[in-house]
């Protein structure tokens, strides 16, 4: 008695997998090398513009002893009388220069006029107009990955980039451990495939599916942080940092002398406050001076504090214990993303992830060069995804999709986009089908039967 063979069954969420891979791979790639470009340049504008002010940034007297902050503060103002002092930033390294962020008449939201003083002689060394705390490098190229300075209409690219990074990835990772649906294979085989064995589209797909293998839970982080970051997502959970609330100063007067920066930075490091420090002076006695931390990376430093401006002593502090577990989430997420959680191997980190993604999506298109997943004029188009789930995984799958939707809803509107362009491709292929059909059948001599 023989026995049929079993047939192997292919995996049912295979072809969906396969059909989003294909169509999100081959719209959203274009969109995925732009931000790969622009996001390796901003990840190394931290040596950039080190280069670029390294005049203004440093300072040459480092064994000098350093000179009050209120001295820096008034020889820097001694430049611009129109304008007025916002906050201090006081280096923690020794030979580098504060920065006096000043308010002057005509600055756009966001914009300081910084003036960068040399901490041990109070000498002037140059002044730019900085962003947001950044340097005007550093502000351009972000701006430039961000939206490609085109607003918020250009940063509708990143939020796509990095969302559909995402669903590209896990789409991958369906289609790659599928295979041992349709043949068996040795875990080796699975994890370390051959890209030397096999015919060249074989090896060109294990090519593919390697990196994509190795490289899964970093392209997984920068397309997570990147959603994080895009703006354009429902927040799950609360992001935003404690605010630091406070009482006016019961025991100041109208009048009365307000401490020095000094005296307020001194506080601040008596509350544990460490590294790179700004404070924000106040010009009312009843109004605090805050101290904060603005070291960036790990170990994290986001403390600030409040200081009576007229004794001196500590009013309320904020910890990064304090934070919610969203807004911890939210910084470290952008930390990674800009190369700065854990310094310089951060950034060699998100150089091998961006030069792997485009080596991941030049083969990729290799791949539908040689061998487009719709077929070919001579063969069918491919059936409807839907109706290879069946009704109970397409809604589920339906499901899946309207929260994802309603989540980051530049991923749902390009997922109905998406869903049109494969509707529309089916159609075409079919047509070319039936024409390659016809002209086949066109083609054929006539059936001659002997008299």
């Amino acid at each position: 008695m023989t026995t049929t063979p079993r047939a192997r069954r292919t995996p049912v969420l295979r072809p969906l997998a396969r059909r989003v891979h294909f169509l999100a791979g081959m719209f959203v790639a274009p969109f995925l090398v732009l931000a790969c470009l622009t996001g390796l340049l901003y990840v190394i504008s931290p040596q950039i513009h080190e280069d670029l002010y390294e005049g203004q940034l440093t300072a040459e007297r480092a064994t000098w002893p350093v000179r009050p902050i209120d001295e820096q503060v008034a020889a820097a103002l001694a430049g611009h009388p129109e304008a007025s002092l916002d906050s201090v930033v006081r280096p923690e390294a020794n030979g580098r220069a504060t920065w006096v962020n000043l308010v002057t008449p005509g600055q756009a939201p966001g914009e300081m006029r910084t003036v960068f003083v040399d901490p041990y002689t109070n000498y002037i060394n140059g002044e730019l107009t900085t962003i947001g705390g950044r340097l005007p490098a550093n502000a351009w190229l972000r701006h430039f990955h961000s939206d490609l300075h085109l607003g918020p209409v250009g940063s509708l690219y990143t939020a796509l980039a990095a969302n559909w990074l995402v669903v590209i990835v896990a789409a991958g990772l369906v289609l790659w451990f599928a295979k041992q649906g349709r043949r068996p294979r040795k875990a080796k085989d699975l994890l370390a495939p051959s890209v030397r064995k096999g015919p060249p589209a074989a090896r060109l797909r294990a090519l593919h599916g390697g990196m994509g293998l190795y490289l899964v839970l970093g392209l997984l982080a920068v397309g997570l942080t990147g959603t994080l970051m895009s703006g354009y997502t429902t927040p799950l959970f609360d992001t935003s940092p404690p605010r630091l609330v406070t009482t006016p100063s019961a025991a100041a007067v109208d009048g009365a002398p307000v401490v020095s920066l000094d005296t307020a930075l001194d506080a601040g490091r008596e509350a544990g406050l460490q590294g790179l420090l700004e404070v924000r002076p106040s010009t009312d006695p009843r109004e605090p001076i805050r101290v904060s931390e603005k070291a960036e990376g790990l170990p994290v430093h986001r403390g600030v504090v409040a200081v009576d401006p007229s004794s001196g002593q500590l009013l309320g502090q904020v910890t990064w214990a304090d934070y919610p577990l969203g807004a911890k989430v939210a910084w470290l997420a952008g930390q990674f993303h800009t190369g700065q959680l854990f310094g310089l191997a951060n950034q060699i980190l998100l150089a091998v992830l961006v030069v792997g993604l485009l080596a991941i999506i030049l083969t990729g298109y290799r791949i539908w060069w040689r061998r487009s997943p719709y077929g070919n004029p001579l063969t069918s188009a491919p059936k409807p995804v839907w109706r290879e789930l069946g009704v109970k995984r397409l809604a589920l799958v339906a499901a899946v999709a309207i929260v994802l939707g309603l989540v980051a809803p530049v991923l749902g509107a390009s997922l109905v986009g998406f869903l049109v362009l494969d509707v529309v491709f089916r159609a075409v292929a079919a047509r070319r089908a039936q024409a390659a059909a016809k002209r086949a059948e066109a083609a054929e001599p006539p059936l001659v039967t002997a008299p």
